[in-house]
């Protein structure tokens, strides 16, 4: 087959390289998925680049999202899931060989059925963004009547989390932005209040949008940077989930305004996700998808071959949307 790999780690034009490698064989209660969509994620970078995390495998094939056919089956599994659309999650957490080939082998609980309303393209979208917009919204329970802030609405989680919290019936629903532009593709996914960081005081807009009251669970994509802000518009009770911190990587924890809240701080990270919750997110995925209520955002889409320039979009924030291999 033919696949993207790396051996050593650091940046992408020195370390990734492209060839064949044998095709895999699915075992006991796996799948093989032919891929024709491989979905990038920073993770993948910085565990391409070795600032995170170094998997201790000889050989690794990145990326753990992406979407295509079953084409064959290990034993226990039935064989009317081949010919089966899928997305996958995980693919490339705690294994060696992940989405950037022709075909992975993996759990066949890791392979989901794309159902109508979702293509290949938006399926190979879903697993990181997805999975951590909905963990980091959903872990402390439901949104109903919930006053909701997501910040950096436009990522890729945030432009989910925009949406999971518009359809799951939050109170109030604010989003930041970096810009006009990424305020127009928070506008799409239905944002009714959205503030751009960079020339709007955000705790006034967050409060005035609240009648005040401030905001009782946040996504968050910079925990360290936006803490300040965080400290002014939080609720009692307030649950903050966060799965990045840019700003600071290393923030100083504000423990006595938090401990006087009773506040919540919940680090996400969607590859360890509990069971139920997980669960949870594929049968509210599928169905919001089923009624045509899901929008994705625009995908930026290069062979295979190009592995290398791919990185390079994501790791500079080069592009709105996603950034996908295609396998043909």
């Amino acid at each position: 087959m033919k696949a993207a790999y790396f051996t050593e780690y650091g940046p992408a034009r020195d370390v990734l390289k492209v060839g064949e490698l044998p095709d895999p064989e699915p075992g006991p209660g796996e799948v093989r998925v032919r891929i024709r969509f491989s979905g990038i994620n920073p993770s993948d970078c910085n565990r391409r680049s070795g600032t995170r995390d170094r998997p201790g495998y000889p050989l690794i094939i990145p990326h753990s999202d992406g979407a295509g056919e079953i084409d064959a089956v290990g034993e226990g599994v039935s064989k009317t899931r081949i010919g089966e659309q899928v997305w996958l999650w995980n693919a490339q957490r705690g294994r060696a060989f992940g989405t950037a080939a022709e075909y992975v082998a993996l759990p066949a609980a890791q392979a989901v059925p794309l159902r109508r309303g979702a293509g290949l393209e938006a399926g190979a979208c879903f697993g990181v963004p997805a999975m951590t917009a909905y963990s980091s919204l959903f872990a402390d329970g439901p949104l109903e009547g919930r006053d909701v802030l997501v910040t950096g609405g436009a990522g890729a989680v945030g432009f989910y989390a925009v949406q999971f919290a518009r359809l799951s019936g939050a109170r109030t629903l604010v989003a930041t932005v970096s810009g006009e532009a990424k305020g127009k593709v928070v506008a799409e996914a239905g944002a009714p209040v959205i503030v751009n960081y960079r020339t709007e005081t955000v705790a006034e807009r967050i409060l005035r949008a609240t009648d005040g009251r401030g905001v009782d669970r946040i996504s968050e994509v910079d925990f360290g940077g936006n803490l300040k802000t965080t400290l002014a518009v939080m609720q009692q009770s307030c649950a903050i989930s966060a799965y990045a911190s840019k700003g600071a990587r290393e923030p100083v924890l504000p423990f006595y305004p938090l401990l006087f809240s009773n506040a919540i701080v919940r680090f996400i990270q969607c590859s360890l996700m509990p069971a139920a919750l997980r669960s949870s997110a594929m049968r509210d995925l599928q169905r919001w998808c089923e009624q045509g209520r899901l929008k994705h955002l625009p995908c930026t889409v290069l062979p295979l071959d190009d592995i290398a320039s791919a990185h390079e979009l994501v790791e500079q924030g080069a592009v709105i949307g996603k950034v996908l291999l295609r396998l043909d």
